[in-house]
């Protein structure tokens, strides 16, 4: 992320809204900017440039995003702003870009032409730039919106995909808009028949292959499929529906129906907890998991809510487990303020319910290792994280090495299953250099996976 760039189109945006004097408290609380100097304290643009130039890095793509939402701008001004806050895609060639276009029809599109008008209008520019020298002879286009409502809509067999793509821009838009673009065409808003969006699905996926990407069924809404698009090598093709997790103690689970996942803890069920809600898109962030505790035990505080829930996973961590309290410790304390948008770490997991499994390998798949910690991340994307100590590969200090090939074995099941598996020496992370581990690995991993630091 360019932070030079965005400060100077933020600072360009919120200098130029009209804003009373006895506002700018409101103005800068909704827009995520520090706060102000008090009204007697300084003109309008003193106390603006104050509260923007306090405002911290880390923040700026959040105070970007509640920009885009609370003030007007041109949809090109949009446009930047967003391509520069937006994390970066699976890179999408041009020459598969257009022989998906090639590939699909007009009529694949869309089943509803004005949520497709509204999709396009919201990642694309359909005014035009004035041409002052053909407005002199006549000779300008109408608004690329009208044309699209002419050729597209009233006449369909006018424009072909592929010159529709070129025309809204989307041969030459980034990685991202590409992706969003494509991913907005089979949302069920746009494309609310099951048949079609599959259809739509196995076409793109056909071309997509040859770049190491497709479209992968990932959550339902309203009772149709949401599709993301990942790339092939990094996502799992099944989709988790439920976790039970945050238990130092294996729970003794019942299953009444696993078809409909209906799991009973038998005993003890309150020392367990279980995220029984469909995984989104974006995988489970720790916004996703405080929202989740915070309507299951009615707390109305999002500070309380955040605490109890954070103190809650950390007591769930094994005593005699230093090096993995450190580990949780030091993913909170190093991205701190950035937490709530990336992917909870989700401690003492005992089961990750998939019903696909299921199908392939019958009910006894439910029952999978325990892992120490594991992240759902967007796009169906799954990471173990394991911290090793003697007794996984010794036991009354003299090496085991069943009880290592044991460990390995289970690697392999989660590995063939879709997951990342990354693994911790607990002699590792200790003091002040497993802080240091830890951080250099999540860097790394956030990296390597398109996670967004916001720092």
């Amino acid at each position: 992320m360019d932070l030079n760039q965005l400060r100077n189109l933020l600072r360009f945006h919120i200098f130029r809204a009209n804003v009373r004097h006895k506002d700018i408290a409101n103005f800068c609380k909704q827009r995520g900017l520090s706060e102000p100097p008090k009204e007697d304290e300084g003109s309008k643009a003193e106390r603006l440039s104050a509260a923007f130039a306090a405002t911290p890095d880390y923040e700026l793509a959040n105070v970007a995003e509640r920009l885009l939402v609370h003030q007007p701008m041109s949809p090109a001004d949009r446009n930047r702003l967003q391509d520069i806050i937006w994390p970066d895609s699976q890179p999408i060639p041009k020459r598969y870009r257009r022989e998906v276009a090639r590939a699909l029809r007009i009529d694949d599109l869309f089943e509803d032409a004005s949520k497709f008008d509204q999709l396009i209008a919201s990642l694309f520019v359909l005014e035009r730039d004035l041409d002052i020298f053909a407005a002199f002879d006549g000779s300008s286009l109408p608004p690329l919106k009208d044309q699209i409502e002419r050729h597209v809509h009233r006449n369909p067999g006018d424009w072909d995909v592929e010159y529709l793509f070129n025309e809204l821009g989307a041969i030459d838009a980034s990685d991202t808009r590409f992706a969003r673009f494509l991913e907005g065409l089979v949302d069920p808003d746009v494309m609310p028949d099951e048949e079609s969006q599959r259809r739509f699905v196995k076409i793109v996926n056909s071309v997509f292959v040859k770049c190491g990407l497709e479209f992968r069924e990932v959550t339902d809404r309203d009772g149709y499929p949401v599709f993301a698009l990942v790339a092939t090598e990094l996502a799992s093709a099944t989709r988790p529906k439920n976790l039970i997790f945050a238990s130092p103690e294996k729970p003794d689970l019942r299953f009444h129906d696993a078809v409909n996942n209906d799991v009973e803890i038998v005993t003890e069920a309150d020392k367990v907890l279980i995220y029984d809600r469909p995984i989104p898109v974006d995988g489970i962030r720790w916004c996703d998991l405080q929202t989740w505790w915070k309507e299951l035990h009615s707390i109305k505080d999002d500070d309380e809510a955040k605490k109890s829930l954070y103190l809650r996973l950390r007591e769930s961590l094994p005593e005699h487990s230093p090096p993995q309290r450190l580990f949780f410790d030091s993913y909170h304390q190093m991205f701190a303020s950035q937490i709530p948008l990336l992917p909870a770490l989700l401690p003492e997991v005992w089961l990750h319910w998939d019903p696909q499994t299921v199908k392939q390998r019958g009910a006894k798949a439910l029952i999978r290792s325990r892992m120490d910690f594991l992240m759902l991340m967007r796009s169906g994307v799954r990471v173990v994280l394991e911290i090793d100590g003697q007794q996984h590969y010794s036991k009354d200090r003299r090496p085991e090495p069943m009880r290592y090939a044991e460990m390995v074995a289970a690697d392999r099941r989660l590995k063939l299953d879709g997951y990342q598996v990354f693994r911790f020496g607990g002699a590792e992370l200790q003091g002040e250099r497993g802080k240091a581990v830890v951080k250099e690995f999540f860097r790394a991993m956030f990296d390597r996976f398109g996670v967004e630091i916001r720092s």
